[in-house]
Order: C-alpha cells, then structure tokens, then sequence
C-alpha cells in the first residue's frame, strides 16, 4: 500500500510539472547495487558463522558445541538473505551462482561479479572475526598458530577433513552435500510446486543449511560453498598460518573450490528431470484445481442436503 501511494503522489507531482527527486544515495548502475549487496550478505553470513566457530573452539566447549556452529551458519544465512535477498538474490555461495548461470536463471557475465563480491565478503569476514577473537585465539594456542594438532586454530576460518577421510571420499562428500543444498534450493523456489511462502524464504533457506550441518557436516565441516572456504584460507595464510593450510589433509584445499560446483550443478539437474520438467501445463493445473473444488462443493451440498433432510 505504501508504494502504492508513493507511485501515485509521484503520478502527480508529474503531471503538476513538480521535479520529483531520488534519495541522493540511490544507484543507477545495477551491477554496484548487486555487487555491494552481495559482499554485504556474505559478509553478514560469514560473520555470524565463523564467530559460532570461533567461540567454540576458544571457549574450548564452554560457550557452544556443535550444534552452536550448526544455528550459527544456519542463522546467518537467513540474516544474509534478508540483507541482499531483493537486490543481488543472496547467493552468498559460488557454487550457487554457477548453477544459477548453468540453468540460466543469472547471466554468465554476472558470474565475476558475485564470485569478487562473494571472496570480498567472506575475507573481510575472516579479518574481522580474527581481530574481534585476536587474545582469545593467542590465549587459546598459546601464541602457536598451527593447522593440526590439540590446539589447532586453523579450523575456525576454512575447512579440514578428519583424520580418517581421504581426498577421493572428501571429494564425494563435498559433491553430494552441495547437490542437496541446491535441489532442496530448486524446490524452495518452485512456483508450480511447494515454494517457500513469500517472506519466508530466508528462514526456510537457513533452516536447510541447518540441517546439512547436523547431518553432513562432521568428514569435513560441510563447506559446500568454494569462495566461504578459500578467502578465509587465504587469509589465515597471510595472518600468520602459512602455507600449511595448503598443505594439510594431503592437499585438501582444493576439493571444495572444485567439488561444490559439480554438486550443484547435479542436485539442480535432478531435481529439474525428475519434478520441474514433469510439471503439467499451467491450464491443466488450474484444470485440476477447479475440478478439485467442484468435487468439494459438491460434497458440501451433498451433506448440506442430508442435514436438511
């Protein structure tokens, strides 16, 4: 109703020959307002979660367990959403925006420009998380900034496998819980089927990064996301990790810079074949429908009929 009545006064101002003028901060250029909200989301969605992490692992169980990093990503994923979700579509994830432009519902051209945003955000995020828990990160290590190890601090930025995985199994985990992510995404935003309800979407979106976490998280910390894992991995190489975040779990950095996209694009694929494409036509849907209340009514009179009597 507010725009509404805004769209009409600007009606006529415009006829009264009135110069209607924008908010001085409003952006012509598409690609600055898209860009600018995507690092924002991502930023705000990394924040929150690397924080979970943070606090985890230097409280050393007394402020959160698992399940704390779980709510942590979960939530600030919704909080992502609901900062860029009208703007730049939130993707927050490179993985996202690949499978959206492989289905061609974002443009290849655009992909550069949410990758740089989606690396800006998370790196950003990784400083500021490190500056915000700097003593307790140094109290919790004792000044010994390791990758492995008892006191290992490494895992609150970027992903590690455990002990037990190896590349090819870590490879396969990270495919399949990214291909569940997007076909779950695929049907949150299906109009024709079960959708999110309208401004429920970014708890709805939260809550399925929730539940990846409480059921494929623990191989390797569920990154399913290439540029959520490789901007903070970079920076704790600069911070003072070095290049041993390259190094460990036999290389295993760039498993979710190339797994995720592929999950994607599968789980996306498979949810397309097996239910959007074998949607009926929209005529034969509202088809459906009518007959569907045409038979309730009928019963309603039916037992209207029978009372009566």
């Amino acid at each position: 109703m507010k725009d509404l009545v805004q769209s009409v006064e600007l009606g006529v101002s415009q006829r009264k020959g009135v110069k209607v003028s924008r908010p001085k901060a409003w952006l012509q250029n598409e690609v600055v307002r898209v860009g600018l909200a995507e690092s924002l989301c991502t930023y705000v969605m990394m924040v929150f979660g690397l924080g979970s992490v943070a606090q985890v692992v230097t409280g050393q169980g007394a402020f959160g367990q698992y399940i704390s990093i779980n709510l942590g990503f979960g939530l600030g994923v919704a909080m992502g959403v609901h900062v860029g979700g009208k703007v730049s579509g939130a993707h927050m994830n490179a993985a996202v925006s690949i499978t959206m432009c492989a289905f061609g519902r974002l443009a290849w051209k655009m992909l550069p420009l949410y990758v740089f945003a989606q690396l800006l955000g998370s790196f950003l995020a990784a400083g500021t998380i490190y500056g915000v828990y700097y003593e307790a990160i140094f109290d919790y290590c004792g000044g010994n900034l390791t990758v492995t190890g008892a006191r290992a601090t490494a895992g609150i930025f970027a992903t590690y496998p455990a002990p037990y995985l190896s590349l090819l199994a870590g490879f396969i985990d990270q495919v399949f819980g990214t291909a569940i992510l997007l076909l779950c995404l695929m049907a949150l935003g299906d109009q024709k089927n079960k959708p999110a309800a309208a401004g429920s979407e970014p708890v709805a979106v939260g809550l399925l990064v929730l539940l990846i976490g409480i059921s494929l998280g623990s191989n390797s910390g569920y990154a399913i996301n290439p540029t959520r894992d490789i901007a903070p991995r970079v920076f704790t190489a600069i911070a003072g990790w070095g290049a041993d975040v390259f190094r460990s779990g036999n290389g295993w950095w760039w498993v979710p810079l190339v797994a995720p996209p592929i999950g994607g694009i599968l789980g996306a694929g498979l949810y397309k074949a097996f239910v959007e494409m074998l949607h009926p036509p929209l005529s034969e849907q509202s088809e459906g429908l009518l007959e569907e209340e045409t038979v309730a009514l009928e019963k309603r009179e039916n037992n209207c009929a029978n009372v009566c009597v």
